[in-house]
């Protein structure tokens, strides 16, 4: 079980409407408003040429999309065929030095920046639960803070926690910067966040399909965007936490606390070019998130590859008790640096998880795909940069 969807947020928020508890745990979930009416394009028309750096293309091709390996859960079977076009792609995550660059062009204030909205966190929520106190309802983020020694790990509101405060600019909460750290993937971003910044960039966020088809980077059905050895060399391949060095999720700090990102492009790009695929931050993809999508996508392929996927029309999870099996969620990709081996083996290509589409964490991020020609070699990987 991974602890990257909404549950946290949900089981905080009920605890606070139904039994009062304090702010902090109030507002779990909210529509962030972007601010449209200042988010421009900045760059030019998609020719092929003029795409905007730090893109690789990504060529068309038919690939078995999910897992039937042991390693793969209920929502990642069974493995079917999925053809995708050629689309252009982000080398790295958007970055913090690139999301500052969009807030200082446009204006923009961010979902974890504005109070929350109660009607984006009732639909979250069973039927009938109160609304709380406006007092209640303050700007935040949810932030992964650890425990300070070994844990029963069916409970992980002993390392999350929601902070008033936290941001894209302050990860973790007041008092915590991004100074030194610009070229670190931005997180604290809703959805609404990574699509207000995909208009103003002219780019957009890729559809599962083509974030998986992307991700393995020619290897198919491989266990890890780079293979099927974990550490080849024993040289780690991405960022994740390591249980050989300390047990999930204590935190230390003689060691400078919790886990958390490093630079984009720390480590080797797969076979298509794209550094951090796996690990480091979650990524958003376009797609509404249904867990038996899968599963209905093979029966109506029926052995022939699917063609261009864009996703389910509504969210589908029966898998939290409590909450309606229609919340809105959207999906999420490629794991964090929390991700590990005795809770969370989701820095895998096929992994998939969905998450409230309004709640900011400090472990999501995003990266954008673009509609434009091929470059003239077609090559797999060719940059303009």
């Amino acid at each position: 079980m991974a602890f990257t969807n909404g549950t946290h947020r949900r089981w905080f928020l009920v605890a606070v409407v139904v039994l009062g508890a304090v702010a902090v745990a109030a507002a779990m979930a909210w529509k962030g408003q972007p601010s449209v009416a200042a988010v421009t394009p900045a760059s030019g028309p998609a020719d092929g040429v003029s795409v905007p750096s730090d893109m690789v293309w990504v060529p068309p091709g038919v690939f078995l999309m999910g897992s039937d390996s042991k390693l793969a859960q209920p929502n990642e079977r069974p493995a079917h065929a999925v053809s995708v076009p050629g689309f252009w792609m982000d080398v790295t995550h958007v970055s913090n030095d690139q999301f500052a660059e969009f807030v200082r062009q446009t204006g923009y204030v961010t979902t974890a920046e504005q109070k929350p909205d109660w009607e984006t966190i009732r639909v979250q929520l069973p039927p009938g639960i109160p609304k709380p106190p406006d007092e209640v309802l303050v700007a935040g983020a949810m932030v992964f803070v650890g425990t300070a020694g070994p844990v029963d790990l069916n409970d992980y509101s002993q390392w999350w926690r929601y902070v008033p405060g936290a941001n894209w600019r302050n990860p973790q909460g007041p008092g915590s910067t991004i100074d030194g750290k610009g070229d670190h993937p931005v997180v604290q971003v809703s959805y609404d966040d990574a699509l207000a910044y995909a208009r103003w960039a002219g780019k957009r966020l890729p559809t599962e399909a083509e974030w998986e088809y992307a991700a393995r980077g020619g290897l198919e059905q491989a266990t890890y965007v780079w293979g099927d050895e974990l550490m080849p060399d024993g040289k780690p391949m991405a960022n994740y936490w390591d249980t050989r060095q300390r047990s999930f999720p204590v935190v230390s700090p003689k060691a400078g606390g919790a886990e958390g990102t490093v630079p984009v492009r720390t480590f080797l790009p797969n076979g298509y070019g794209l550094h951090d695929m796996t690990g480091n931050a979650w990524q958003w993809v376009a797609d509404w998130y249904d867990a038996a999508y899968f599963s209905k996508q093979a029966q109506l392929g029926k052995g022939q590859p699917l063609e261009n996927p864009a996703g389910p029309e509504r969210s589908f999870d029966p898998s939290e008790p409590g909450v309606p099996v229609d919340a809105p969620k959207r999906v999420i990709r490629g794991g964090s640096f929390l991700c590990n081996e005795d809770y969370c083996l989701s820095y895998r290509p096929s992994a998939r998880r969905g998450s409230d589409p309004y709640s900011p964490m400090s472990h999501v991020g995003f990266r954008l795909v673009k509609d434009a020609e091929a470059p003239l070699t077609a090559a797999a990987g060719a940059s303009v940069r």
